[in-house]
């Protein structure tokens, strides 16, 4: 985004908490290229702080020397102080590393920040960060916040281009009658909302041209940004395996069955030949991936099936974009091949950061799935995901009665509805599931 563009993003209030913290940490921000850390950086200074201190360490080569020959914070904060030509003031001002990924011993010194000199408010961001916090040795263990920034959800979305719907849909409440105007609208919204997708650059070009052919350059643009981050990578993963990975997603989506194969990623492939490229785009954040589990019991995890798992995008524009799915279908109520995939996609982006842990799926048979399967304490909630207003599946019906759950819940763009057996959520208040039920 660029300067001066005003965009409501939900991380906002977790940084407020943050800043206001007595157990504060400097704070890394994770998530994908182009999701709109370093705006957010900036513009929560500007709004919350007197004065802000920013260092990019992908621009500014020589600032490496100073985390490299010291240790202490109070001289690295210093030196930064003069690089500056003012004093930084604890409290009052914030330092933004923006890039870290770029000066290991950058990222590093924030464990000394946490230890002796936690009164500087820090707040650090990167490209590709996933990867090197996920090897312990390149990061500050227990010394740092972590917050993950992901592509505006929807509710971001509705409040950028369209505020007074936003108005009426942050005020839907539980067991509210939603009037059919507000509904279709809605609707027309989450239509939209599939086709431009949450990257910032992607919703701001929409609100100043409402130009889709526009928006879909922006992600091709974006799409080509990140094959080629794929191709300058040279770490201890094959690039090229990355991108096989990358590109297959489409194609492992528009199956029958969703779950990954690699034989899709290449004829003959084996796990072991691709298991580093998909730990490495669901580290860097650009992937999602769930799991199957053998039993929908509580805890979830005891019983994912590793072996067993599904990869979707980061973001349903670019998924939509990638897919080649013309707008005509989405706007029209068209039937497609990836439209129930496409569903899939943007209810998981909604879903994610709602619970403790991520969404699983529950496939006891090849004829037999649980689209979602979820935990909220000790409940377990079997999620069904409609595209429109079809019936509820055979393998709902049969897990609701067969388990006798407390909860469940179908998301279609039939209205809400409560019954004795689910509930039926529009697709559009996917962002308000906990709240709704």
């Amino acid at each position: 985004m660029k300067g001066g563009e005003i965009m409501k993003r939900n991380a906002w209030d977790a940084m407020k908490e943050w800043q206001s913290s007595e157990l504060r940490k400097p704070l890394v921000l994770k998530g994908a290229r182009q999701v709109g850390k370093t705006w957010l950086m900036k513009e929560f200074s500007k709004e919350c702080y007197e004065d802000t201190f920013y260092f990019n360490f992908d621009e500014e080569d020589g600032l490496k020397s100073i985390f490299e020959t010291n240790k202490d914070p109070h001289r690295i904060i210093e030196l930064l102080g003069m690089i500056k030509g003012k004093k930084i003031l604890p409290e009052k001002h914030l330092i933004i590393f923006d890039e870290v990924q770029e000066c290991s011993e950058a990222l590093n010194s924030l464990k000394y920040f946490c230890e002796n000199a936690n009164e500087y408010h820090i707040i650090s961001a990167g490209s590709l960060l996933g990867t090197l916090l996920a090897k312990p040795k390149s990061c500050p263990v227990g010394k740092v916040n972590l917050l993950n920034i992901s592509p505006m959800k929807f509710d971001e979305f509705l409040c950028a281009s369209d505020e007074g719907l936003y108005s009426y849909y942050k005020n839907i409440a539980k067991g509210q009658r939603i009037e059919t105007i507000f509904h279709n609208k809605l609707l027309e919204a989450y239509n939209c909302y599939l086709i431009i997708g949450g990257m910032p650059e992607c919703v701001l070009t929409w609100i100043k041209t409402r130009d889709a052919a526009r928006v879909s350059t922006v992600q091709q643009e974006l799409t080509e940004l990140y094959e080629n981050d794929f191709s300058k990578y040279n770490g201890s993963v094959n690039s090229g395996r990355i991108l096989m990975v990358f590109r297959s997603i489409v194609t492992q989506l528009a199956k029958d069955n969703e779950k990954f194969i690699y034989g899709c990623v290449r004829p003959g492939a084996r796990a072991r030949e691709f298991e580093g490229a998909i730990e490495w785009l669901v580290s860097t954040g650009m992937v999602l991936r769930i799991y199957n589990v053998s039993k929908p019991e509580h805890p979830l995890a005891a019983f994912e099936q590793l072996n067993h798992f599904k990869l979707f995008m980061f973001d349903i524009g670019l998924l939509k974009h990638m897919a080649g799915i013309s707008n005509e279908a989405i706007l029209l109520k068209s039937d497609y091949q990836f439209k129930g995939a496409l569903t899939e996609n943007y209810i998981l982006q909604q879903l994610k950061d709602i619970y403790d842990t991520l969404p699983k799926y529950f496939a006891p048979t090849s004829a037999n799935e649980i689209d979602f399967i979820v935990q909220d304490g000790i409940d377990i909630i079997p999620i069904e995901v409609k595209a429109g207003e079809n019936t509820t599946s055979a393998s709902f019906r049969e897990y609701i009665k067969k388990y006798a759950p407390q909860k469940a819940i179908r998301f279609s763009k039939l209205g809400y509805d409560v019954n004795d057996s689910f509930i039926n959520l529009p697709l559009y208040l996917a962002d308000k599931t906990k709240e709704m039920i």
